[in-house]
């Protein structure tokens, strides 16, 4: 078997890349909340703090997508430059003061953060893509995705392990974050660059046939795939042919499959993203003064962990669906119907005690695991062959995140205003939208990938027709 460099094959640069970035996370912003709240802030400017990074992403990321497509330069440049960059913001935070003061400096840092964060997943993306080509790429980012979960399971722990030992001082915590923009940056440097063309969801020359550019047991199998644009084709050919490969940004984004995807991440998000942060406030609890509780560090770190490892399962077990021929539909309405059952256990048991609150986490881990998973999938089902892969990645990621942003702001006031059950039932309200609009709308997108629109209908009405006759497909 043939290694990339430093006897470190690609699938296994990309798995150590994704678990730093795991760990990386969205800056522990669960914690940071947390801690906010201790130096004394109230839970508004908390879920102001918190949303502005999102609503920042919401408005970056389709622009970073853009940029990521349609760059000459080296994609795993801006791949290290935005994990620096995000963990220097996250970081900020170690310089709160006490009181409900230094609104300017955590405001400030959250608009950087969600900026640099926007590129971090188009460019890992269109990494892997671009490394393993469209046929290998299922089981490659089913890797990066489960170790990306295991860095966050890591991070979890180290940051729970630390606030709790250095409790009420939780502060330190955070540097794990700057740790894992380190340890990602030095694994960036084992990735390879592949193919430029066929990162942006492409059809080239070493891509239009089965194998071409893809691996063979996590091995690059065409060194052309590694070129750079200007060793591809003749330089002025090849940026010619490039743009006239493309498809307008119309075609793609007014496709029916990327409007339903879209509308049915941001209800879910809109419903979800909000929940763990109840669910943290009403196991943790507060002390007298207001503080938080020491014992809420591990219980909400346990919650983090066990979502994530259950996702970690959940995103194998996907994989291993996926590849004995499990469509894309079935899967993402797991996905979506775990989440109500979610809202609806936690109000009942929010009395019951912590251990039957933290069991929820297991649900939360299902449905996170397997959108994760299908979220590329779908993406690139739909926009391969148009040159837009990562500019339909970052829209996407706008619309999920500007649900999950909205979340954080509206429920967290909602829970200063009317309290905590107000807030998940109408996250539990909520959650039922998704369900019905991507049950009723979206077809199956499954081995539709890079087929021309006609050949797409046809074969959207021949797994319609077979699904009616019971028959797998």
């Amino acid at each position: 078997m043939r290694l990339f460099r430093d006897g470190v094959s690609p699938k296994v640069a990309f798995a150590l890349v994704s678990f730093f970035l795991g760990e990386l996370g969205d800056g522990l912003n669960i914690f940071q909340g947390i801690y906010l709240v201790a130096l004394g802030w109230n839970e508004g400017s908390v879920g102001v703090a918190l949303s502005l990074m999102g609503f920042t992403a919401l408005i970056v990321q389709t622009f970073a997508g853009d940029v990521i497509d349609k760059t000459h330069f080296d994609r795993r440049m801006f791949l290290s430059l935005a994990s620096v960059a995000t963990a220097f913001s996250a970081s900020a935070i170690l310089f709160a003061r006490e009181g409900n003061d230094d609104h300017a400096l955590i405001f400030s840092t959250k608009v950087i953060e969600g900026i640099s964060s926007s590129f971090i997943g188009p460019c890992l993306a269109a990494l892997t893509l671009a490394t393993f080509g469209p046929d290998a790429f299922d089981d490659a980012m089913a890797s990066n995705i489960l170790w990306g979960h295991v860095g966050s399971i890591a991070s979890a722990v180290l940051a729970g392990l630390a606030g709790y030992l250095l409790y009420p001082d939780i502060k330190y915590c955070f540097l794990v974050i700057g740790f894992s923009a380190l340890m990602a940056v030095g694994g960036v440097k084992l990735l390879p660059e592949g193919d430029p063309l066929m990162g942006r969801g492409l059809q080239t020359h070493h891509n239009a046939t089965a194998g071409d550019g893809t691996v063979d047991g996590g091995v690059v199998k065409n060194e052309e795939a590694k070129t750079s644009y200007v060793n591809m084709d003749e330089t002025a050919h090849s940026q010619w042919s490039e743009e006239q490969m493309v498809k307008t940004y119309w075609s793609v984004f007014a496709d029916q499959k990327t409007v339903v995807l879209c509308l049915t991440g941001f209800f879910f998000h809109f419903a979800n993203a909000n929940v763990l942060l109840v669910l943290g406030e009403l196991m943790g609890g507060d002390n007298d003064d207001g503080s938080v509780k020491r014992s809420a560090i591990p219980l909400i770190a346990s919650a983090i962990v066990l979502a994530q490892a259950t996702m970690s399962v959940t995103t194998f077990a996907g994989d291993r669906m996926t590849k004995a021929g499990w469509g894309r539909k079935p899967l993402f309405m797991a996905c979506l119907v775990s989440l109500p059952i979610r809202c609806a256990l936690i109000i009942a048991w929010k009395d019951a005690g912590d251990t039957l609150l933290l069991s929820t986490q297991i649900l939360d881990g299902i449905g996170g695991g397997i959108f994760g998973l299908l979220h590329p999938y779908l993406v690139n089902d739909i926009a391969f062959g148009s040159g837009r892969f990562n500019v339909l990645m970052g829209l996407t990621a706008s619309c999920f995140g500007l649900g999950g942003t909205l979340s954080n702001l509206l429920g967290q006031i909602i829970v200063e205003k009317m309290g905590h059950v107000a807030s998940l039932s109408g996250s539990l309200v909520l959650s039922v939208i998704p369900i019905v609009l991507f049950g009723l709308a979206m077809p199956e997108t499954r081995g539709q990938r890079g087929m021309a629109p006609k050949q797409k209908q046809m074969t959207v009405e021949v797994t319609q027709t077979t699904e009616g006759s019971g028959e797998l497909v």
